[in-house]
C-alpha cells in the first residue's frame, strides 16, 4: 500500500513516561522472562502492524525467524512517523522506541481502534533487545535507525528512495534478560494463524530460516467462518455452513461465527481488538445470553417446546458449539486476574442485540439446521437431568461429614488447601508405597484402579457413572459442571503419578482429558501437575543415582569406571516407600511439571484428535510424532 499525506504524523504521538524500569523489572511489562515473555516480544511488534491493518492501511505482514534467532517483522502500512516531535525535539520514531506509553494509540489521532494488551509495544521490545534495527518507508524515502538495549546507536538516516510505505523491524532478544532466546515455531504459527482469521483479507507470511530446510506458512482467510471450520475440521458437523455475521453500531464492530459439532463440549473463544480475552467479559456474556434466548424463542414459536415445557438451559444449547466473537472497541477496559476480561458494560447490550437478531434470522432461513440444533439441545437437557442426581453424590460434604470421602483416599491432616497436595496414583501397589512414603501432614493419596473413562466420548451423566471419577470429584471437593467451585478445592496441588510406560501415559492423558473438559479451572489456576518418577536407579554400595532418561544415564556411565547395578523402574510399585519419597514426592528433591494452557484452541484440537471418535487425525498425529516415542516400552 502507498500513501503520503495520511494524517499520522509526529504531532499524533503523545508522551506519557520513560523507559527506566523496563530492564530492571521486565516481568512487569511482558509477564515473564521465560518462553511466554520472549514470544510476547514478537506479538507486540505484530500488534502494531495489526493496528495498521484494522485502520485500513496495511494488508500484508511478514514475520521471519532468522538463522541467528533474531526476528524480523515487516508490514506495508503507513510507516512510523519520522518527523521531529513538537515537544521532544527528536524524531517521532525515536520517541516511540525509547519512551514507554508513547504512540498514536494514546490520545492522538493516529489510531481509532488498537490492540496491544498493555500498550507497551515497541519501546519495551527495544528495551529488552540486545539490538534492534528499524527501517521505515514513507514520504518517498527509506529511513533507518539502530538501537542497543533501548538506546539509539545511530542517528536516523535516509538510506534510499521508494514509492512504497511500511515499517520493518529486526530485533535480537537480550541474553542478559531472557532465560532462553530460542523462538518456538509452533507458538508463533498459532498466533499468526489466529490473527489472519480475525482480520479478513489480511495476508500474513511466516518464515523460519533456521535449520537446513527453510519453513514457510501463509495465512489469509475470508473471516471468522473459516476460523470455526478450522477448529471443527476433524469433527462431524451439525451445521456445515456456520452462522456468521458482522455488524457495527456506533464505534463498536461485532463479528460472530457459530458452528455446532456432534460432540459434547462447549468451546467459545472471545477477542477484543484482536486480543484473546481468556477470562471472557461483557461481549462473551452478551453472546451466550442472546444465543440462549434466540433458540428458546424459536423453539416455542415453532411448537418444538410446548408452553408448559421447561426452557432449554444455556449449557444445553451450547453443547457441541464452537463460537467465536470478535469485537473492535475504541477504548477497551481489560479487567480480571490476568487483564484478559473485557469490562465495558455497554458492549453486552450491543452484542446481545446483534446476536439475537442474526441467529433468529439464520434459524428462520434454515429450518433444517435449526431442527438439528434443537434436537441436540433437547438431548443434552435429558442427559443433564439424568446427571443431576449422580452429581449430588459428588458434592463436597462439610468437615463434620468427612466419612463421606472415598474409602481409598488416604487424606492428609492439614486442613489448609493451599498447603495440601493430592497424588493420583496408578494402582493399589504404587498407592501402598505412596501412602507409606508420603508426609501425612500435607500429602493425600488416592489410588486409581485401571483406566478411567474417556470423557471425550461421553456426556456428563455417563461420566458420573464412573466410580473412579466420582471418587476423584469427591476427594477434590469442587463439584463438577454447574456445581463446580474452585474455592472449594481441598488441595491446591494435584499430582498425576503414573508408571513410565505406555499404560501409564494412557492413564495420564485420560486424566488430563477429564480435567480439561470438566475441571478446566484447576489447570488454568495452576493446580495440576505431572509427577516425574525416575526411569533408572544406579546403585553401588550405599551410593545411588536416579535418572529420568537413557541419555542422562549413559552420560553418567561414560564418565566413570565404577561398576553400577542398574534397575529399570517399569512401575511405581517397584519402588519402596523411601525411594518413592526421595525421587518423586519430597518437595525438596522431586522434579515436577506444571500443566498449563497457553493456547486453548490448540489444546482443544489436540484433545479432540487424540481422544475423539475420528481415527484419521489420530493416525496422522502418530505418524508425525512416532519418532519421539522410539524408547517407549511396548
Amino acid at each position: 500500500m502507498t500513501t503520503q499525506d495520511n494524517g499520522y504524523n509526529a504531532a499524533d504521538i503523545q508522551v506519557l513516561e520513560g523507559l527506566e524500569a523496563v530492564r530492571m523489572r521486565p516481568s512487569m511489562y511482558i509477564g515473564s522472562t521465560g518462553p511466554k515473555g520472549l514470544h510476547h516480544l514478537v506479538f507486540e511488534i505484530v500488534d502494531n502492524s495489526i493496528d495498521e491493518s484494522v485502520g485500513g492501511y496495511c494488508d500484508r505482514i511478514e514475520v521471519v525467524v532468522n538463522p541467528d534467532n533474531s526476528v524480523s517483522v515487516s508490514d506495508n502500512g503507513r510507516g512510523i512517523p519520522v518527523d521531529t516531535h513538537p515537544l521532544m525535539g527528536i524524531p517521532a520514531i525515536e520517541v516511540i522506541l525509547t519512551t514507554l506509553h508513547s504512540g498514536g494509540k494514546f490520545g492522538g489521532s493516529g489510531y481509532t481502534i488498537s490492540g496491544g494488551l498493555h500498550g507497551v509495544g515497541l519501546s519495551v521490545v527495544n528495551a529488552l533487545s540486545a539490538r534492534m534495527e528499524v527501517m521505515v518507508r514513507r514520504d518517498g524515502h527509506i529511513y533507518r535507525q539502530d538501537y542497543e538495549r533501548g538506546k539509539p546507536s545511530t542517528e536516523l538516516k535516509v538510506v534510499g528512495d521508494t514509492n512504497e510505505t511500511g515499517t520493518s523491524i529486526q530485533f535480537f532478544p537480550d541474553h542478559e534478560i531472557f532465560e532462553d532466546v530460542v523462538f518456538e515455531r509452533d507458538i508463533l504459527v498459532q498466533r499468526l494463524r489466529e490473527l489472519a482469521y480475525l482480520n479478513q483479507g489480511l495476508h500474513i507470511v511466516f518464515s523460519d530460516n533456521r535449520g537446513d530446510e527453510p519453513y514457510q506458512k501463509e495465512f489469509k482467510s475470508s473471516g471468522l467462518q473459516d476460523f470455526v471450520i478450522y477448529i471443527n475440521k476433524n469433527k462431524e458437523m451439525v451445521n456445515p455452513e456456520p452462522i456468521y455475521f458482522e455488524t457495527k453500531k456506533d464505534d463498536v464492530v461485532v463479528k460472530v461465527a457459530i458452528q455446532y459439532n456432534t460432540g459434547y463440549n462447549e468451546n467459545i473463544y472471545s477477542f477484543a481488538n484482536n486480543i484473546r480475552t481468556q477470562e471472557g467479559g461483557t461481549h462473551e456474556t452478551g453472546l451466550k445470553n442472546a444465543l440462549t434466548r434466540a433458540i428458546n424463542d424459536y423453539a416455542k414459536r415453532n411448537n418444538i417446546l410446548k408452553e408448559n415445557d421447561a426452557h432449554l438451559a444455556g449449557e444445553d444449547i451450547r453443547e457441541g458449539v464452537v463460537a467465536i466473537i470478535s469485537v473492535l472497541v475504541k477504548d477497551p477496559q481489560f479487567e480480571g486476574q490476568t487483564k484478559t476480561k473485557l469490562g465495558n458494560t455497554y458492549i453486552r447490550g450491543v452484542v446481545d442485540a446483534a446476536v439475537y437478531e442474526n441467529v433468529e434470522d439464520h434459524l428462520n432461513e434454515f429450518p433444517g439446521t435449526a431442527k438439528k440444533i434443537l434436537e441436540k439441545a433437547i438431548s443434552a437437557r435429558r442427559a443433564r437431568e439424568a446427571a443431576r442426581k449422580a452429581r449430588e453424590l459428588t458434592r463436597r460434604k462439610s468437615a463434620l461429614e468427612s466419612t463421606s470421602l472415598p474409602g481409598k483416599l488416604a487424606d492428609c491432616s492439614n486442613r489448609d488447601p493451599a498447603q495440601s497436595e493430592l497424588f493420583l496414583v496408578e494402582g493399589d501397589s504404587a498407592g501402598g508405597s505412596a501412602k507409606q512414603g508420603r508426609d501425612r501432614t500435607y500429602q493425600a493419596i488416592l489410588p486409581l484402579r485401571g483406566k478411567i473413562l474417556n470423557v471425550e466420548k461421553a456426556r456428563l451423566d455417563r461420566v458420573l457413572s464412573s466410580e473412579e471419577i466420582r471418587n476423584l470429584i469427591t476427594a477434590m471437593g469442587t463439584g463438577i459442571g454447574e456445581d463446580f467451585d474452585i474455592k472449594k478445592a481441598r488441595y491446591h496441588k494435584l499430582f498425576i503419578m503414573t508408571d513410565a510406560d505406555v499404560d501409564g501415559a494412557h492413564i495420564r492423558i485420560l486424566l488430563l482429558t477429564f480435567f480439561y473438559r470438566y475441571m478446566k479451572a484447576l489447570i488454568e489456576n495452576g493446580y495440576v501437575y505431572i509427577a516425574q518418577p525416575p526411569l533408572y536407579g544406579l546403585k553401588r554400595g550405599k551410593d545411588i543415582h536416579y535418572f529420568f532418561n537413557d541419555a542422562d544415564m549413559n552420560r553418567f556411565l561414560e564418565g566413570t569406571d565404577k561398576k553400577w547395578s542398574v534397575q529399570r523402574y517399569k512401575g511405581l510399585g517397584e519402588m519402596d516407600p523411601e525411594q518413592l519419597w526421595t525421587t518423586t514426592m519430597n518437595a525438596e528433591t522431586r522434579t515436577i511439571l506444571q500443566v498449563t494452557i497457553d493456547d486453548a484452541i490448540q489444546a482443544d484440537e489436540v484433545f479432540s484428535n487424540l481422544m475423539g471418535d475420528n481415527v484419521e487425525p489420530r493416525r496422522e498425529f502418530i505418524s508425525e510424532n512416532a519418532r519421539y516415542a522410539a524408547n517407549l516400552d511396548i
